[in-house]
C-alpha cells in the first residue's frame, strides 16, 4: 500500500521536478526521479506484462538523458506512458475481453450482453483519450516551454483523466438504470 502511494506521489510530482530542476540540475541528475518511478514499479511487474515494456522504455529514456544530458528524453516519459496505456487498452479490443470489461467483471462476474458492449465502448473512449493526451504530451515535450509542459503533464492531463473517469461513472449509473443492469 505504501509503495503504491509513493509511486503515485512520485509520478504526480515528476513534471514539477523536471520544471523546477530545469536550469538548476543537469538532466542526467534529474533522470534519477524517473529511475525512482521505475524502481518503485518493479513489484507491480508480476501483475502487468505491459509494465515490463513501460519500464524498459523508461530506462531507455533515462539512459538517453544521462548520456546526452538533455531534458527532452525525460519530457517524453508521459508520451511513453500514454502509448503504453493505448497499447494495453487497444490490445484488449483486438483480443477480448476489453480491459474495462475485465475490471467490471471483478465486481460483477456475470455481465449481460449490453454491459459487455458498453465496456467495449468505454475502452474505445479511453483509447481515444490516450491518443489525444499522448499527442498533446508529445507536442508540449518538443515545442512548448518547460512551464507549459509541466502544467499540461503535471496538472491538466490529470484533471482531464479525472473528468473522463467521473463522466463515465455518471454515464454508467444512467446506463445501469436504463438497462436494469
Amino acid at each position: 500500500m505504501f509503495l503504491n502511494i509513493l509511486t503515485v506521489f512520485i509520478t504526480l510530482l515528476y513534471p514539477l521536478a523536471i520544471w523546477f530542476g530545469e536550469g538548476y540540475i543537469e538532466p542526467r541528475w534529474l533522470s534519477g526521479v524517473l529511475l525512482m518511478a521505475v524502481l518503485l514499479r518493479i513489484p507491480l511487474l508480476k501483475v502487468h506484462k505491459a509494465g515490463k515494456w513501460l519500464m524498459f522504455g523508461a530506462l531507455i529514456l533515462m539512459a538517453l538523458a544521462v548520456f546526452s544530458n538533455a531534458l527532452l528524453p525525460l519530457k517524453l516519459y508521459p508520451v511513453l506512458v500514454n502509448a503504453g496505456m493505448l497499447a494495453v487498452f487497444g490490445y484488449s479490443l483486438v483480443y477480448p475481453p476489453s480491459i474495462v470489461e475485465r475490471i467490471a467483471r471483478i465486481k460483477e462476474p456475470d455481465l449481460p450482453v449490453q454491459a459487455i458492449m458498453y465496456t467495449r465502448r468505454v475502452t474505445q473512449v479511453w483509447c481515444i483519450f490516450f491518443v489525444l493526451n499522448g499527442s498533446v504530451a508529445l507536442i508540449t515535450s518538443v515545442w512548448a516551454s518547460h512551464a507549459i509542459w509541466s502544467l499540461y503533464n503535471g496538472v491538466i492531463a490529470y484533471v482531464l483523466m479525472g473528468v473522463l473517469f467521473s463522466a463515465e461513472y455518471l454515464f454508467r449509473l444512467r446506463f445501469k438504470r436504463r438497462h436494469n443492469v
